[in-house]
């Protein structure tokens, strides 16, 4: 399918505004959702201005799905990339917030993208709604059990659900689904939990390693995952977009090798984290800021430790997918906070 115009939710985020750019570049029109109209000059406004005019910035949120409905209308496809991620792991009870963003949010938009003559939508899925044995490759069948899911993994799962059960009620509304891992990449202007990682190691604010695994994977690659599911995915299907196995112990040297400096050896026993994790909550809750280690993330990464191997092999046959090094990655991620000034320029490695 050869598309014209795309409706992308989430469009500041690290994946949305990495996608915002992927689509302009090719010429698409891009009607933008954005929370904040300063946000979006900040993310959008370093663009060529063919490629700004391509951009209809749309303010509104997920809350609200009705109130920006009729944007929607004239798209040929909508990207959901938005979701209530983060703050989950700031400590505390999020079920209801996660619930009318990420599930109730998602029902509303593919029910109103679809009353506006939308027949693609692109779900923004995870490889949190996937579950597998430790060590071994997990593919897109190896589906998680909602009861066996913390609060956020459970959300993206039933939203998951309704898209399907959406698409099987009205068969031309053609929904799939991209699974990311865990996305890095330029344009981290939140941070997410990735641009925190990155610029507290480069300014020396890790205390040690932390155990577990994940799936490292570049935001640019996920776009370019989530515009071949539109164009020539199938409907109903899954494809793994979830990068590389990596664990802190090869993900943090790496880091400070790109950037130039030194890096923490020791590996933090849980006991700390934990209590680290603890400390970290109530800075949060005072100060507001983001976090890098809450209760929650650290019981997340001694229960999903190696079980973030994938197998892509659906994605590379069907949407031609393919991962740019993980070094090329994080050497972007660094140029981009540095030419930003979120990071010195040079910094002695001693």
């Amino acid at each position: 399918m050869q598309l014209q115009t795309a409706f992308v939710t989430g469009a500041t985020g690290l994946l949305g505004n990495n996608l915002v750019r992927e689509l302009v570049r090719r010429g698409i029109a891009v009607k933008a959702l954005v929370r904040s109209p300063e946000k979006a000059a900040r993310q959008f406004g370093s663009l060529a201005r063919i490629e700004l005019a391509r951009i209809e910035l749309i303010q509104g949120d997920m809350e609200n799905v009705g109130a920006f409905s009729a944007a929607l209308r004239g798209c040929d496809v909508v990207f959901h990339t938005a979701a209530f991620f983060r703050d989950n792991y700031k400590g505390g009870s999020h079920w209801q917030t996660l619930k009318r963003i990420n599930v109730d949010g998602t029902v509303a938009l593919i029910e109103h993208a679809y009353r506006e003559g939308v027949r693609r939508f692109v779900q923004t899925s995870s490889i949190a709604v996937l579950d597998g044995v430790p060590g071994l490759a997990i593919d897109e069948t190896r589906e998680r059990d909602p009861a066996d899911a913390d609060d956020y993994y459970r959300s993206k799962i039933l939203a998951d659900h309704a898209v399907l059960a959406f698409s099987k009620k009205f068969p031309e509304m053609h929904a799939s689904f991209v699974l990311p891992g865990w996305m890095w990449g330029p344009g981290d202007i939140g941070p997410t939990s990735s641009g925190q990682v990155a610029l507290d190691t480069v300014l020396g604010k890790l205390p040690g390693l932390v155990p577990g695994s994940f799936s490292v994977v570049d935001a640019r690659d996920v776009a370019l995952a989530q515009i071949a599911a539109a164009e020539r995915g199938r409907s109903g299907e899954r494809y793994l977009a979830a990068g590389r196995h990596m664990t802190m112990r090869e993900l943090i040297p790496l880091i400070g090798r790109i950037a130039g400096v030194a890096t923490p050896k020791r590996m933090l026993p849980l006991p700390l984290l934990f209590a680290l994790a603890g400390l970290q909550e109530i800075y949060a809750r005072i100060s507001g800021k983001p976090i890098l280690l809450s209760i929650a993330t650290v019981r997340l990464m001694v229960k999903e430790a190696d079980r973030t191997r994938f197998n892509h092999a659906k994605s590379e046959r069907e949407l031609g997918l393919k991962f740019r090094p993980v070094d090329d990655t994080v050497s972007d991620v660094i140029a981009w906070y540095r030419e930003h000034q979120w990071l010195p320029v040079q910094l002695d490695a001693s």
